[in-house]
């Protein structure tokens, strides 16, 4: 079963483009991880400064061997800087139907 990490992110303003920098700098620290499968980068339409990263694990158990790791905690602290404030939220997937436009049919 997918368990997903989704961390809401305030970023401190005029900050933004060095954040968003700064985050690609650090994906392969998350992407790196052999229970890793996948990870987004989303700005919220709603809150400026607001951003959401999203990645998604094979497990829990998963996950929790890379939030403990050397790595994350080094990508961890380069964000930090640019963080005013946010939260975090594990889940997991229970169901995933594909759109029209995720299917071979749709072109």
């Amino acid at each position: 079963m997918t368990f997903r990490v989704i961390l809401r992110m305030e970023v401190k303003p005029g900050s933004e483009t060095d954040f968003v920098t700064e985050w690609h700098r650090g994906t392969d620290a998350v992407t790196g991880h052999h229970a890793n499968l996948g990870q987004w980068l989303t700005r919220d339409t709603a809150q400026p400064g607001t951003y959401w990263i999203t990645s998604d694990w094979l497990d829990e158990p998963g996950f929790r061997s890379f939030e403990d790791s050397p790595a994350h905690l080094e990508h961890r602290a380069r964000l930090h800087p640019y963080r005013s404030g946010g939260s975090f939220h594990t889940m997991e997937l229970i169901a995933h139907i594909p759109g029209r436009a995720g299917t071979a049919d749709a072109h």
